[in-house]
């Protein structure tokens, strides 16, 4: 009887172990089969982001009214305070088809443009109301870009829209310019890969892929569908404005602190926001990757990024004739971290490559408009 019961209590034992085992091995089937779950969509979320990110940013919340009309060229000039070439944009704009262009302006916080402020009634009113403060390679760059390109996307016969800012001078008349931006069904947006510099920060990712990373020239001509990219865009510029900042200034005084300013992550937002923008949006194929603004960089300052380069400003006595047609006379751009001549062309036709000019001092602006050297004349 006592056996009897010794066997009985072994089966039971050995019964409700076997189960203890079949319900450990569910527990674990059932862990391994959640995280294969979660490894999978992780998996998928990550290969399909570049995708999503394209369809999040093409995406446009407005709806364009027809308009009857020629196509304006939107000028949008980002100024400090004051447009100091007032003088030759005014005769650039004199005898114009005023059907043809519109101007905005983003300058400091309540600055107006009226006959105390200006030399030319072109530009009298033409001040954003909601400007904001901006300060030189902040996101607070951009962020006023959009600002110009929203108020100018309000008038429906805007197809065209061009960043200028406050040294930029035409180098052709207004036909000449307004021909060659029109004629062309694409965007101009300067745009390379950024090989050389660690201006990327890996916290951008995944929302900003490292291959989608880009650099270039902020000065851009946008068609009308890429400037409603811009404007719409609630994904990347937020991570821009939180990951993309400018190191702030060596300070010469404090040995210790410039050893932790130069740990610090470096990134100019104006020189890659619009450019990773569009590639994101895949987009690549509708730009002409070239800038329509030339600028002259001091080649023996261009490692000093961290000391703050600047381009070269013209003064009179290099505003030259000679000078003058050099510029007009470049036909193309070397892009050396792609190894990509870029030859200008628009629609197949060879072209000049750019149509304004950076920096220029009043001095100059002065001699190029008494020279008639852009083709127009006070």
């Amino acid at each position: 009887m006592k056996m009897s019961t010794a066997v009985a209590t072994t089966a039971v034992s050995s019964a409700a172990a076997r189960k203890r085992r079949r319900g450990g091995w569910k527990v674990v089937m059932l862990v391994s089969v959640i995280v294969v779950c979660l490894f999978c969509l992780w998996t998928l979320q990550n290969q399909s982001s570049s995708l999503d990110v394209a369809s999040t940013t093409r995406r446009t919340r407005r709806v364009d009214v027809p308009f009857t009309g020629p196509p304006k060229i939107a000028f949008l000039f980002l100024t400090r305070r004051h447009l100091p070439l007032d003088f030759l944009w005014d005769s650039f704009f004199q005898g114009v088809d005023t059907m043809s262009y519109s101007i905005y302006i983003h300058s400091q916080p309540g600055f107006v443009f009226d006959e105390s402020t200006t030399r030319s009634p072109f530009f009298y009113d033409r001040q954003l109301r909601n400007s904001i403060q901006v300060a030189w390679g902040e996101s607070s760059m951009i962020a006023a870009e959009r600002l110009l390109l929203d108020a100018a996307l309000k008038d429906p016969a805007n197809q065209r829209f061009v960043l200028l800012s406050d040294s930029c001078v035409p180098l052709y008349n207004f036909s000449f310019i307004y021909n060659y931006v029109v004629g062309s069904p694409k965007s101009y947006v300067d745009s390379f890969l950024d090989k050389k510099e660690g201006r990327y920060n890996t916290k951008m990712s995944p929302a900003i892929p490292k291959d989608n990373w880009r650099k270039g020239s902020q000065w851009f001509t946008l068609i009308r569908s890429h400037a409603e990219v811009v404007v719409d865009d609630d994904l990347v510029f937020p991570v821009f404005r939180k990951y993309c900042k400018r190191r702030p200034p060596v300070n010469n005084r404090n040995e210790k602190l410039n050893l932790k300013l130069q740990k610090q992550h470096n990134c100019i937002p104006d020189e890659h926001y619009l450019q990773t923008l569009l590639t994101m949006a895949d987009l690549d194929k509708e730009l002409e990757r070239r800038t329509l603004t030339y600028t002259e960089w001091n080649e023996s300052a261009s490692k000093m990024e961290g000391k703050g380069w600047h381009p070269v400003t013209f003064s009179s006595s290099a505003t030259t004739p000679q000078r003058i047609k050099g510029i007009k006379d470049i036909n193309h751009v070397y892009y050396e971290t792609e190894f990509r001549t870029e030859w200008c062309k628009t629609n197949s036709t060879a072209v000049p490559c750019f149509l304004f000019a950076r920096k220029f001092s009043k001095g100059a602006a002065m001699r190029l408009l008494s020279d008639g050297l852009a083709g127009f004349s006070k």
